[in-house]
Formats: C-alpha cells, structure tokens, sequence
C-alpha cells in the first residue's frame, strides 16, 4: 500500500465508488501483516515514503518468495537485495516478470515501470570497476524508487584525469552517489568539485591494509569536503534509498 494507493482508496470511498467495506478489506493488514516468519510491514510506504525491501542476505529462496507473495498481494512492487545466483532463479520461477540485476546482485518485481518523481538526476561514481557490484546497487535501488541515475564508473583519483573530463555531469547532477575503496579519496575529490550533496560509500575492495573497507569509511569520516556524507561499507543500498530522498526534496 502506497500513499498514493490510500489516497484514490479514500477518494473512490468519498465518491461512492467503492464501499467502506471493500476499503476495510484493503487496508486490514496495515501497518503489518504476519506470515509466520516475517511481520510484513505494508505500511512502510505510507510513513517513510520508501516501501519494504527485502534484504535476501540470510534468508533461503523459499522465505523471499513467500515474502515477496505478500507484499505483491497487497499491491506494492518489491525489491530484493542480496541475491546470490540461486535466489535469483528462485524468484524468476515464482514471478514470470520479474527483472532480475546479476551485476547488482538484485531482483525487481513490479507491474509496470516505476513512475518517475525525483527533482533532477542521480549521479552514480565509481572510484574502480572492482566497486561496480555495490554502485549497482545504489542505481538498481535508486531506479526502483522512481529517480533518473546516471552511472560515472572508474575515474579514480589514480587518474584524476578521467574525473575531470566529466565535470558537466558533475555539475549537471542533483545528488551523486560516490562508490570508492582502497583509501576512499575520491568522495572528497568530487565533493570539491560540485555543490551537490556527495553520499560516499566505501567498499571492501582493496589489499590488507583496507582493512575491509574500514581504511575507505575512516577516509570518507574525515573528508575536508563538508558536502560529504557517509554510509556504511558497501551499503550500496541506503545510499541508493538516501539519495532518493533527497532528490524528492
């Protein structure tokens, strides 16, 4: 159940068009409704403005399917995270049309394409092509959510040349989503070049020192860019979602 979903409800039970029952009916299981195991949290959209997703990390092919059947069931599109191979299979043979994110490690399923509502253009960076699979992520989610992304992939500052040849796009951006891992510097590279607010997201890519990406948050924590805001190792996900917010801003 989405906002605008509540709204033409009530609308249609104003006009006569639909009865207080049949509105009762679809909007009995808000805000949760439990499936044993999982409490589905359908009015997730209502109040955050971003509907559930599941996080397929941790959970078998069985438990995503089952959950996914109900969100579906109560009218909402579904994201899926953090499928691996097997999952994804899983999800194309119970949902026919779902699209599935190999790259991104996602899946979507949805009935028609989402309804663009964001203010301008979501920039997506990468620092290397080794942080591609966490800045699709950040796009596939980002795109679920009804923005425009555009993607700016390997342009590290081991050849800053190749970021300054894409100033326009940096500039031309509303929010930019910066995926970086190693020591993380490419967050405050862009955030010194554009006045858009910079979500950086370290990876866990790099060698021991990285410390699996902590060297990259540490990096991005004590950015000199006070555009520069950070989220957690490879959470291309919330990036993807915060970005979404602001853009609607």
């Amino acid at each position: 159940m989405t906002a605008k979903m509540l709204k033409q409800l009530l609308r249609q039970v104003a006009e006569g068009k639909a009865s207080v029952d049949t509105a009762f009916r679809k909007i009995r299981s808000l805000p949760f409704e439990n499936i044993g195991m999982a409490s589905v949290d359908h009015h997730r959209a209502i109040r955050q403005g971003v509907p559930e997703v599941i996080l397929g990390e941790g959970k078998t092919p069985a438990q995503i399917v089952r959950i996914a059947r109900a969100m579906r069931k109560a009218g909402a599109d579904v994201l899926i995270t953090r499928v691996d191979e097997e999952k994804r299979k899983a999800v194309r043979k119970h949902f026919r049309r779902a699209s599935l994110y190999p790259e991104a490690r996602c899946a979507v399923i949805r009935s028609a394409a989402a309804e663009k509502d964001g203010k301008g253009n979501i920039l997506v960076v990468t620092a290397g092509t080794s942080d591609i699979p966490v800045a699709e992520e950040a796009a596939v989610t980002a795109e679920f959510l009804g923005n425009r992304v555009e993607r700016l992939y390997d342009v590290g500052v081991a050849g800053i040349h190749r970021l300054l040849m894409q100033k326009e796009a940096l500039l031309s951006a509303r929010v930019i989503v910066v995926v970086a891992g190693m020591e993380g510097a490419l967050a405050s590279v862009v955030g010194g070049l554009t006045d858009k607010p910079v979500i950086a997201v370290p990876t866990s890519v790099g060698y021991g020192a990285s410390f699996g990406g902590v060297a990259a948050l540490l990096g991005m924590l004590n950015s000199c860019s006070p555009t520069v805001a950070v989220v957690n190792i490879d959470n291309g996900f919330g990036a993807g979602v915060l970005s979404s917010v602001i853009n609607r801003l």
